[in-house]
Order: C-alpha cells, then sequence, then structure tokens
C-alpha cells in the first residue's frame, strides 16, 4: 500500500541561505524511491508517493539524504494527507473569510501542550491570536506575520526547545491538502 505526504523543509531557499533547487530536491527525492515527486514555490514543500517509513523515518531519511546532498542540515516534517486534512477542517478560525497572509499554521515534529506557551499574555497581543491543534499551532495575524508581535514570541528558542517547527500560509497548507489527495 501506498501513502502520499508532504515533506515539509524549514529555512531553506531564505535570503540566500541554504539553497535548495527544487528539481535537485525531487531527483533526490526519486532517488529514495519515492514517486510522484512534486514541489510547490521555491520554500520547502514537496508531495511525494511512497509504499515503506513513516512520517518520522521518512524524515529522517530525507534528512539525511539533504545533509549529504547539500552539504548541511535542513529540518524536516513529513505529513500524511489524512493528516492535513484534518488540520485544515480542524481551524478554530473562519478561514474562508480571511486572506492567505492572516492566517498560518505552524507545524510541530510533536504534541505540544498549552503549558509551553503559558508565559504567553495572548490578551497582550489582540487581535492577534493562536490556538492549539495536533502537533500544530494556528496563528491568526490580521496585518501578516511580518509585523506580529505574537509570532515573534511564538518564535522564541524556549517555546520551540526540542521540536522542529515550521509555519505555512494558510493558501500553502490548503494547496497541500489538494496535492496529497489521491488522484
Amino acid at each position: 500500500m501506498t501513502t502520499t505526504y508532504a515533506a515539509l523543509l524549514r529555512g531553506i531557499n531564505v535570503g540566500g541561505a541554504k539553497k535548495v533547487p527544487m528539481a535537485e530536491l525531487r531527483t533526490l527525492m526519486e532517488g529514495l524511491g519515492h514517486s510522484g515527486v512534486r514541489t510547490y514555490l521555491q520554500s520547502g514543500q514537496a508531495v511525494f508517493t511512497t509504499g515503506h517509513g513513516d512520517e518520522e523515518s521518512l524524515a529522517a531519511e530525507l534528512t539525511a539524504a539533504i545533509e549529504k546532498h547539500f552539504g548541511f542540515g535542513v529540518d524536516v516534517i513529513v505529513r500524511d494527507h489524512a493528516y492535513l486534512a484534518a488540520i485544515v477542517d480542524a481551524c478554530p478560525f473562519p478561514a474562508a473569510e480571511l486572506e492567505g497572509k492572516q492566517l498560518h499554521v505552524t507545524y510541530f515534529s510533536a504534541a505540544v501542550d498549552a503549558d509551553r506557551f503559558a508565559a504567553i499574555d495572548q490578551p497582550a497581543f489582540l487581535p492577534e491570536e493562536f490556538r492549539l491543534g495536533d502537533r500544530a499551532l494556528y496563528l491568526y495575524v490580521p496585518d501578516g506575520l511580518g509585523r506580529s508581535k505574537l509570532a515573534e514570541q511564538l518564535s522564541k528558542p524556549r517555546v520551540n526547545k526540542g521540536l522542529i517547527a515550521t509555519s505555512r500560509n494558510w493558501n500553502t497548507v490548503v494547496k497541500l491538502v489538494e496535492m496529497t489527495a489521491a488522484e
């Protein structure tokens, strides 16, 4: 049985650092035995189908292959279609009424609990808000991520300690669900 996954690469092709050409990434992933490899944008999303492994082993395999091929480490999170679709379905914000740049999902490598975020005074950041989901955090930023003071607090090392965390805007979140859907 095969499963379709999305690989989320953290921090590539940003500001000239950690350059990973998408064509090379696709070739690398095909060399690992994956099929139907497609990429989305230049910021580190790849969709692929495979009959071996699970999310954690596939992420570890891709992380090692990227380091070997490109010579630098990249954190990778792999999630299957069912998970990605469930994240969209569980969105606590009115996504259909918002612009893609106003809503983001941060995917975590493991489950997180509210205690990790207890030091953040949420009311002080209103109208910006966040809510926790399944290995994810939903972030509403009406003026966009670049101007968000709440996003700045959420990205602090003390909040993300021991985790891989990578964020995507809502347009990308929805596109990955579409791309991983069975054809």
